[in-house]
């Protein structure tokens, strides 16, 4: 569990990556391809939850940015995850406002906020994240929801970390990445739901409890 009682994957490669970190950062072109394999996946799922289709370009820009103020980065293997994504935030807001969309306001729904706080739901949702359809799910959660749950879950940030990335403080984004994971996760057992029902006891099959035999 993350910190605020947050459900967060573990990131093991970290001390990896930061010893790749250092290594890239005294020239050293084959820790630098080590350090983009490890932190691309989670970063491009990122940017794919800002800007959809255009990731690819965007991550692209801000690698270029990664690479040329490398020399620049003071930290260890997590604060290089945070660092990266701070920089792939300012290029997919540039993206956006060149394109001149818009977040679209979507207002929380009260019912979300009365679920019942299952760690179970929480784990379904964040065990479907990788998929393209959840990233289309996150995509339209309201904003703040979504750049919580991206970075803490996606990217692999802690509460701390994603709170420098957004600008905020470290209990709002908590808060939104907590309200994000219950609203996924009812969308997601809404959909599992379906899916029963759909392929549920209809033609022949067994009695249901306590009916006739």
């Amino acid at each position: 569990m993350g910190q605020g009682g947050e459900p967060r994957r573990p990131q093991p490669r970290d001390e990896e990556l930061g010893a790749a970190v250092a290594r890239a950062q005294e020239g050293d072109e084959n820790a630098f391809a080590v350090a983009y394999r490890i932190v691309q996946p989670g970063l491009l799922g990122y940017v794919r939850g800002l800007v959809g289709e255009d990731a690819e370009d965007v991550a692209s820009d801000a690698w270029l940015e990664i690479a040329r103020d490398l020399g620049r980065f003071r930290g260890d293997g997590a604060g290089f995850r945070g660092w990266t994504a701070t920089i792939a935030r300012h290029r997919a807001l540039d993206h956006l406002r060149r394109q001149r969309v818009r977040p679209r306001a979507a207002q929380l729904e009260q019912d979300a906020l009365e679920l019942p706080g299952r760690h179970s739901t929480h784990d379904q949702a964040l065990e479907s994240l990788s998929t393209e359809r959840a990233l289309r799910l996150v995509r339209a959660l309201p904003r703040d929801q979504a750049e919580a749950v991206l970075l803490r879950v996606v990217v692999g940030l802690d509460g701390p970390a994603a709170a420098r990335v957004l600008g905020k403080r470290p209990g709002a984004v908590r808060t939104a990445a907590y309200r994000g994971l219950r609203r996924l996760a009812r969308q997601l057992g809404a959909a599992g739901a379906a899916d029963d029902r759909a392929g549920g006891v209809t033609d022949g099959g067994p009695p249901t409890p306590g009916g006739p035999g």
